[in-house]
């Protein structure tokens, strides 16, 4: 028996979603979820095998709620805005329905996942679309985190700088450091350059949390934040950090 989860907050949505699905006996739907937070849990506990999610939610969007997911099932979007439906396919999501939908459109999204079960694995899945910027309007002003069982909304006012550590990426806050399995790559696509910037391959700063930039030796720079921690100014950083500051 294949297993479904629908993550939606109308209700209208997830009926139709439901309703299309009575035409197919081996697929259940193991629960419908109102939003991303209730999606994580019902994920967690019925390890299904799809999930027709939404994007526009409240709490968090569909993006964020797959950020907090080690191991995604496959995705197919349900969604009323276009503009995320490239990054979508760039992240080899195996369909982004746009709502209205109808019956002969929903069952060609089955008809593809049902392809792609041999293809991808739920795993890779996972780590392509969590590296896609989706550049919703939310994620320039926060960073969803989890910290042990608990899930977090960090506002960027919050963040004192990013660090690459591995395959994550460590943001530091006033609260503490949290990992995200994310690359520096990912956030300088993100988040408002105007506000944050690279300042060097394992470090992006917030203009705000800069007191000053001090020369060490040989033409070598570094910026010293308000919380008194010293962070290395690559050449290409430190011309980038002047042109912001524009200096």
């Amino acid at each position: 028996m294949i297993k479904c989860l629908i993550i939606d907050d109308e209700p209208l949505a997830r009926s139709i979603v439901a309703e299309y699905l009575q035409s197919h006996p081996e697929i259940t739907i193991a629960q419908e979820c109102g939003d991303g937070f209730e999606g994580i849990k019902a994920i967690k506990q019925h390890q299904p095998d799809l999930i027709f999610l939404d994007i526009q939610m409240p709490k968090i969007n569909g993006f964020e709620m797959l950020e907090l997911i080690e191991e995604a099932p496959g995705v197919i979007f349900t969604t009323a805005f276009d503009e995320y439906a490239l990054k979508a396919f760039e992240a080899n999501a195996i369909d982004y329905l746009l709502k209205p939908f109808g019956r002969e459109r929903f069952e060609a999204a089955l008809k593809k996942w049902q392809e792609k079960q041999t293809i991808n694995t739920a795993g890779n899945k996972a780590q392509e679309l969590n590296e896609v910027p989706s550049k919703q309007p939310e994620e320039q002003h926060r960073i969803v985190v989890r910290a042990a069982n608990d899930i977090r909304i960090v506002a960027m006012q919050d963040v004192l700088y990013l660090e690459a550590c591995d395959d994550y990426v460590k943001v530091h806050t006033r609260d503490g450091v949290f990992l995200k399995k994310k690359t520096m790559s990912y956030y300088e696509q993100v988040l408002n350059p105007n506000q944050f910037v690279r300042v060097h391959r394992s470090y992006i700063m917030p203009l705000a949390q800069l007191t000053r930039i001090e020369p060490l030796e040989k033409d070598s720079h570094v910026a010293l934040l308000k919380n008194g921690v010293r962070i290395p100014l690559s050449r290409s950083g430190y011309s980038r950090l002047r042109s912001v500051l524009g200096i």
